[in-house]
């Protein structure tokens, strides 16, 4: 796949051919094996420019890759390409002068006519100029059903999370796990989350997240979100695994009711054959606040003196953003694509249903744009704590949490 002229004399770059084929190593966290199908893509499409993708991919979530990749360009050993989630994680990289400038492919290509939402873009932009290629939308706003455990309950598939609630007992009945809930820092604070917008609304969450204002955050909406989550920290207590496809995994094969998960849950569902609709169901903001926040992963480019490297670094970033690439990647990711001028007919219902809520503008921003790293750490610290700690009463970890809001950057 080549690049339009104007990007070629913009960047001086040559077609991929035997004599200039470039290797770039392309770090991620795309392990899980929907995530594996998906990446697939776009190693697929880069090869075969080519080009010679060198994958290197990193076991385990987004919390142990980050340091890991962020430990590495700065130690003077960076590589090709690393997936990152676009937002105020890469902010000190850039800085620091450490990542590629896009400015120059994102015009040329018409990225600004071309990402939806543009915020994603935005979050890609420092001072005006822009370090990473978006290349999906990824919504936590998601909750995961499971056809086989409610039928083994005896028991309706839940439309919302009060009836998803009431179904509880009759889950544990059956020996089923109600709600799937893996062990990392990060699934119990994006649980929590989901919680949060659906229960306490968007505008409460907006007000903690966008405007920090620890008044909301210790008021009387967020006080009906953390006595939900104690009743979801009882509805997860025998979910003993770690790894968020593994909790994906116990509603695939119907030992558990349900999981609160991010999108990427459907190339799980995907890579075990399921049906959405049929042996599943998605209910978008646990069917109380059908809303999207619109998070996602996106590529960076780290800096190395070699200007046929950067050349190709630019091929790649132009690449990812191509309709084609989008459909193949997203199809297998189960996240929505960043441009609306694809044609995604063979989308899945829960596909279809985030395209629908999407194209009706009922999107937030992803609270990894609005709170530090720090911030976001302080809070999943807790969420730990609280997830595994029966002792801590609702009361306490809001006040914790307002308190942690007070502070935050």
């Amino acid at each position: 796949m080549k690049l339009t002229t104007k990007l070629l004399a913009a960047t001086a770059m040559i077609s991929a051919s035997a004599a200039s084929a470039v290797e770039l190593e392309v770090t991620h966290w795309w392990t899980s094996g929907g995530e594996a199908a998906a990446v697939s893509k776009f190693a697929e499409a880069w090869n075969a420019t080519g080009n010679t993708w060198v994958d290197g991919a990193i076991a385990g979530s987004g919390g142990t890759a980050r340091p890991i990749i962020i430990s590495r360009i700065l130690g003077g050993d960076p590589m090709g390409a690393t997936q990152l989630n676009h937002g105020r994680q890469a902010e000190e990289l850039i800085e620091a002068g450490m990542l590629l400038d896009l400015t120059d492919v994102a015009e040329a290509e018409g990225w600004k006519d071309i990402v939806n939402p543009p915020t994603l873009l935005d979050a890609c932009t420092l001072d005006g100029r822009i370090y990473c290629a978006p290349v999906n939308i990824h919504s936590w706003q998601w909750m995961w059903l499971s056809h086989q455990a409610f039928e083994d309950a005896g028991v309706d598939v839940p439309s919302n999370w009060d009836e998803f609630v009431a179904a509880a007992p009759a889950l544990e009945a059956a020996g089923k796990v109600p709600l799937a809930m893996g062990q990392q820092p990060w699934q119990s604070s994006g649980a929590f989350g989901v919680m949060t917008i659906a229960i306490a609304g968007t505008e409460a969450w907006l007000q903690v997240n966008r405007d920090k204002d620890a008044d909301v955050a210790a008021g009387p909406e967020y006080t009906k979100v953390f006595e939900a989550a104690v009743t979801a920290r009882e509805m997860a207590a025998e979910s003993n695994v770690q790894d968020w496809n593994l909790a994906t995994n116990l509603v695939i094969t119907g030992q558990a009711g349900g999981q609160i998960m991010g999108d990427w849950a459907q190339g799980e569902f995907q890579v075990a054959e399921q049906v959405a609709g049929e042996d599943y169901t998605c209910l978008p903001g646990l069917g109380v606040n059908e809303i999207l926040d619109t998070a996602g992963d996106a590529f960076y480019f780290p800096k190395q003196d070699d200007p046929e490297i950067e050349a190709a670094q630019k091929e790649m970033a132009a690449m990812l953003l191509s309709p084609d690439v989008q459909v193949a990647f997203n199809l297998a990711k189960g996240s929505l694509p960043i441009r609306g001028d694809v044609d995604l007919s063979a989308a899945n219902d829960c596909m279809k249903k985030g395209l629908e809520i999407l194209a009706g503008g009922n999107v937030l921003p992803s609270g990894d744009i609005l709170l530090s790293p720090d911030t976001q750490g302080q809070v999943e610290d807790l969420m730990v704590e609280f997830w595994n700690d029966p002792s801590i009463t609702a009361a306490d970890a809001q006040a914790r949490y307002a308190a942690i809001i007070a502070d935050a950057d």
